[in-house]
C-alpha cells in the first residue's frame, strides 16, 4: 500500500483519500489549471516556470486559489519532501498540480465548511511514465495528423494548461485508429502545425531547428528548454508557420515532453524522417540536454523498466 501523501486543499492526506468532489467546477465544466512538473536526481526542474505559468492559467480561468506564487512553491517543495522517503534515492518524481475554483456554489448547501477553491499537489515516482519509452527513444516515434484540429486561440487559449483537454482525447483515439502506437499532431484552424497531445513538435531543415508559430499551442517548458540549449549549441533556430508539406521533407523531427525530454520522430503519416533514426541535430541536443539536468535519462528509463514489475507488485501486495 502507498504511504505517498497529496496536499489536498490545506491538508495533508493520503494519496487513496484524496478526491475531487462530483459537484466540483474541475467535474462540471472542467474548469481546472494544471502543471506537470518533473525532477532530476530529486530536483525539481524549473518548477518556478511551471508555477508561473499555472498562475497566468489561472488568471486566464479568473481562479483565486487562495497561494501566492511564493506559498505555492514552498508547499510543493514539501509535499515532495513528504514523499521522497518512500522511494530510493534514485526514483524522480513527477509533481503534478491541479487547482480549479472548487464547488460550484449552487451546490453550497452541501458543504458545510463552506467553498473555495481546489488545491491539490502530488507527487507519482517516474518509474511508471519512463518504463515505457525505453523502446521510443531508440526507435523513435511515428507521428500522424489526425481529423481533429487544434482549438484557435480565440476559442480556448492553448498558451494556458488546463483540463479541458477532449479535443487532444479525440486526437489520441483517431490516431491510434491509424496506426499501433501512432502520435497526433494537430494542425491549428489555418492547416499549419500546432502541436501534440501533450507534447510539442519540432522540425530540422537544413541544420536549422523550427518550431510553430507560438500563438496556437503550449509554450512548453521542454520546448523552451530545447530552444535555448540549441541557441547555445549555435544550431540556427526560427518560429514560424509550418505545414504538412514542411514536416513530410523535413530532415529530422523531434517531440518535446516534461517526462521524456526529447525524442525523435522515425516516420511521419507513415513516411520515414530521414533514415528513421536520430539525426545529427537530435543527438546534439539530447546530449545538451543530458548534460544540462546531470542525469542520462535514456539509461534511467531503461532501469525503470527493468524495476517496473516488482516495483508495481510491491503495491499490490
Amino acid at each position: 500500500m502507498s504511504k505517498r501523501v497529496v496536499y489536498f486543499s490545506g491538508k495533508f492526506v493520503p494519496e487513496s483519500d484524496a478526491r475531487v468532489s462530483i459537484f466540483d467546477s474541475a467535474l462540471m465544466m472542467g474548469d481546472m489549471a494544471f502543471e506537470m512538473t518533473r525532477t532530476f536526481n530529486g530536483k525539481p526542474f524549473r518548477l518556478r516556470d511551471h508555477l508561473v505559468r499555472l498562475y497566468a492559467s489561472l488568471k486566464l480561468l479568473e481562479v483565486e486559489c487562495g497561494l501566492s506564487i511564493d506559498q505555492m512553491e514552498a508547499v510543493t517543495l514539501d509535499t515532495l519532501g513528504r514523499n521522497a522517503t518512500t522511494e530510493s534515492d534514485d526514483v524522480d518524481w513527477q509533481i503534478m498540480h491541479n487547482v480549479s475554483r472548487g464547488p460550484m456554489s449552487i451546490y453550497s448547501t452541501v458543504f458545510t465548511e463552506g467553498c473555495g477553491p481546489t488545491v491539490s499537489i502530488n507527487c507519482w515516482p517516474l518509474i511508471t511514465h519512463m518504463a515505457g519509452f525505453v523502446e521510443k527513444y531508440g526507435h523513435g516515434v511515428d507521428l500522424v495528423i489526425p481529423a481533429q484540429h487544434a482549438l484557435p486561440a480565440s476559442l480556448l487559449d492553448a498558451k494556458a494548461k488546463t483540463r479541458s483537454r477532449v479535443h487532444y482525447q479525440l486526437a489520441n483515439l483517431q490516431a491510434a485508429r491509424m496506426g499501433d502506437g501512432c502520435w497526433p499532431v494537430l494542425l491549428d484552424p489555418d492547416g499549419f502545425i500546432a502541436e501534440g497531445t501533450g507534447n510539442n513538435i519540432l522540425l530540422v531543415k537544413d541544420g536549422v531547428l523550427l518550431s510553430p508559430e507560438p500563438r496556437n499551442i503550449l509554450r512548453g517548458v521542454s520546448r523552451a528548454t530545447t530552444m535555448r540549449l540549441a541557441e547555445q549549441l549555435k544550431i540556427p533556430l526560427r518560429e514560424t508557420n509550418l505545414d504538412r508539406y514542411d514536416a513530410m521533407t523535413a530532415d529530422e523531427i523531434v517531440s518535446t515532453s516534461t517526462s521524456y525530454c526529447i525524442l525523435h520522430a522515425r516516420s511521419f503519416e507513415g513516411h520515414p524522417v530521414g533514415d528513421g533514426k536520430a539525426g545529427p541535430v537530435t543527438r546534439r541536443l539530447v546530449e545538451a540536454w543530458k548534460e544540462h539536468v546531470g542525469i542520462d535519462f535514456v539509461t534511467q528509463a531503461g532501469d525503470y523498466a527493468g524495476r517496473l514489475t516488482e516495483w508495481e507488485k510491491k503495491y499490490r501486495n
